[in-house]
């Protein structure tokens, strides 16, 4: 047997191993394809929106392949790791990125919003995570994955209290799967991002009254004084993937420039 990239054994050798990442049309998932694919994985690039995804998959070139996927729809999860992997091989890689924002007073949500959020950002993932697990351990591969979270799964914000929730019921259950999971081998890892500098965070900026006094305060919260880059974020789920984290499960990386720490 050789060693993977993952510290775990395997019954092939590929050049090239498989990463799938969902969320991937667009901000932090966009980039953490594109540091996937220059680090040699083969990219299955998962999002609802074809046009940014297919976008992209052209932008990398060879070795990127775009899957339009809503997870949210009854049995997606499942399916779309199947269509990954009859056309790319087995999976080595999840990174369970995909999520929507929610904001509201507590006192004003609705059932529909708390429902709506946690199958975006808990159901579909959860789901995502049990059949990607499922196909690394019937290949007997190993593999490693990583949960997008959010600072915000650990600590209280107003109206944040919904999105709070959904995320850290994900850390929750990294923690757990990753101790269920390693007898076959995978590692589960989650990383929790402060404020990122995305296509929401610029949208949320533009949309205030003194956007630059704003985007000051935010900054002037953070011990390092900047918000994150989408590159940032990248980088540490990259490094989970790598061998250099053969021996780390069960953990969450904070990338928020020692927000938590404070």
């Amino acid at each position: 047997m050789q060693t993977s990239k993952f510290g775990a054994d395997v019954h092939r050798s590929r050049q090239n191993p498989v990463a799938l990442i969902t969320g991937a049309t667009s901000g932090i998932g966009a980039e953490i394809a594109r540091k996937l694919h220059l680090d040699g994985f083969t990219v299955a690039i998962s999002g609802r929106s074809e046009e940014r995804g297919n976008a992209l998959a052209r932008d990398l070139g060879a070795g990127a392949t775009f899957f339009n996927c809503d997870l949210r729809a009854p049995n997606a999860p499942l399916a779309l790791v199947k269509q990954v992997t009859q056309l790319l091989g087995p999976l080595d890689v999840l990174v369970n990125n995909a999520a929507v924002d929610h904001t509201n007073d507590l006192l004003a949500v609705t059932d529909e919003e708390i429902r709506e959020t946690f199958e975006s950002n808990t159901f579909a993932p959860m789901n995502l995570l049990i059949a990607a697990a499922r196909s690394m351990s019937e290949h007997g591969t190993g593999g490693a994955i990583i949960n997008v979270t959010s600072r915000l799964a650990s600590i209280g914000v107003p109206t944040m209290g919904i999105y709070s929730a959904s995320k850290g019921a994900m850390l929750a259950f990294t923690k757990a799967a990753a101790v269920e999971l390693a007898r076959h081998d995978i590692r589960v890892n989650a990383v929790a991002p402060g404020m990122t500098r995305t296509p929401l965070y610029d949208e949320w900026l533009a949309a205030l009254p003194s956007p630059e006094a704003e985007a000051a305060k935010v900054s002037a919260a953070i011990p390092l004084g900047r918000i994150a880059e989408t590159q940032d974020v990248a980088s540490t789920v990259a490094f989970l993937a790598s061998p250099a984290a053969a021996y780390l499960t069960g953990v969450s990386i904070p990338v928020d420039g020692g927000y938590l720490a404070q």
